[in-house]
């Protein structure tokens, strides 16, 4: 009880006069806040990505490619074979049909907004089906493309990423000219990147014949996806990879994601190391302005133990305070922040917005929390070494 006394009454007295050492305090704050931002923000990159991705999958819709395809773009089904999919069991049906959309993907020269470099934009090519089959997609300025004409509708973050779509304009891309009629919604999922037009005019216009890539399947619950899996992986005719949307879009997000957070901790992890020494000079001041304060606790019987925990708390609160400044910062200046990015997996650009979640302000804390640990641990060693004669002799 006495040595917790001890600690509890010199942590409290190293706090109190945090306010003397206000500047060389501030020093360890700043760069403490500053590793948080840029670690937020770096991370923030990846989490928008995977999150504008994920957001794109529901449980109970399947999407169904070619063999050994990794994505659309590398897939090719022939017409017959995507009304045998549709014809599959467990499919969602209305009174138009089966909810099954067969789908190709094409590319597009457009021009980043502000800064005009050219990017490579996904124009997918539906069936009427797909708005069954994507019951989020919402219209909101313009309207529906008409059936067997050459128009199309963009998503809201790609209108607002690149050149020459609003709504009116016509451009030129295939062996057709495209007219936009409208703009829509897909709850800020990957959807809201691309240009939508009607399967049957993309085809001729780039050449496809009556060939897909894709079929994307609403299905009768989530639970069906096995008995639609193994009724076309049965099926002779066809040689196909059926996975549900959810898994087909978290492993588009994976080799960008990764290679983000890669990045992320590796900066961290440098500015840290300079936020550390900046850390360890803050305390290093605090101990030797308070050596004769030590000295004199030390010779009425305080031990190193009590001492040495006031130091490291102080390092600690200081870093939390920078954290907390670092993760407020990051946060105000980067969540929703709207970007476009080019997906390694598919060599398309997806637009998304910065993510600021709470996981990622909970590892800022933790990482600010680790750099005044250290920090404040050599310096707390050097309190409790201190000679108490040695000490008392600058009294």
């Amino acid at each position: 009880m006495a040595w917790l006394n001890q600690l509890v009454a010199v942590t409290m007295l190293n706090l109190r006069s945090l306010g003397q050492r206000m500047a060389s305090s501030a020093v360890a704050v700043v760069g403490i806040a500053g590793v948080v931002i840029v670690f937020v923000a770096v991370l923030s990159i990846a989490e928008g990505f995977r999150k504008t991705l994920v957001t794109a999958g529901s449980d109970d819709t399947a999407v169904v490619m070619r063999a050994g395809s990794d994505t659309e773009l590398t897939s090719g089904l022939a017409l017959e074979e995507t009304r045998i999919i549709a014809d599959a069991p467990g499919v969602l049906r209305n009174a138009a049909g089966a909810v099954a959309s067969a789908e190709l993907l094409v590319l597009v020269d457009l021009n980043k907004k502000g800064m005009g470099t050219p990017a490579n934009v996904p124009m997918r090519g539906v069936q009427p089906a797909a708005f069954g089959v994507r019951d989020e997609v919402k219209l909101v300025e313009g309207r529906m493309f008409e059936s067997g004409r050459s128009e199309v509708i963009v998503g809201r973050a790609a209108a607002q990423q690149f050149e020459g779509i609003e709504v009116g304009r016509t451009l030129r891309w295939g062996e057709s000219a495209w007219t936009v009629v409208g703009i829509f919604e897909a709850n800020g999922s990957v959807a809201e990147s691309e240009l939508w037009a009607d399967a049957g005019v993309v085809q001729p216009a780039y050449r496809r014949g009556t060939s897909f890539q894709a079929v994307y399947a609403k299905l009768e619950s989530p639970g069906a996806f096995e008995r639609f899996k193994d009724a076309l992986t049965a099926d002779p005719r066809l040689q196909i990879k059926v996975m549900r949307e959810t898994e087909y879009y978290a492993q588009q997000s994976q080799q960008l994601s990764r290679l983000i957070r890669t990045l992320g901790y590796l900066i961290a992890v440098l500015m840290g190391i300079g936020a550390v020494f900046g850390a360890i000079n803050t305390m290093y001041t605090a101990v030797s302005s308070r050596t004769r304060e030590i000295a004199t606790l030390r010779a009425l019987g305080f031990g190193a133990g009590p001492v040495v925990f006031s130091v490291l708390t102080e390092a600690m609160a200081l870093a939390l305070v920078g954290g907390a400044i670092g993760g407020v910062l990051a946060y105000a200046g980067f969540n929703g922040y709207q970007t476009a990015t080019l997906n390694w997996q598919t060599f398309t650009q997806i637009a998304f917005a910065f993510a600021v979640t709470p996981p990622l302000l909970v590892q800022g804390l933790t990482l600010a929390l680790v750099m005044g640990f250290f920090g404040g641990m050599l310096p707390a060693i050097r309190a409790a070494r201190l000679p108490v004669v040695t000490a008392l002799r600058e009294l």
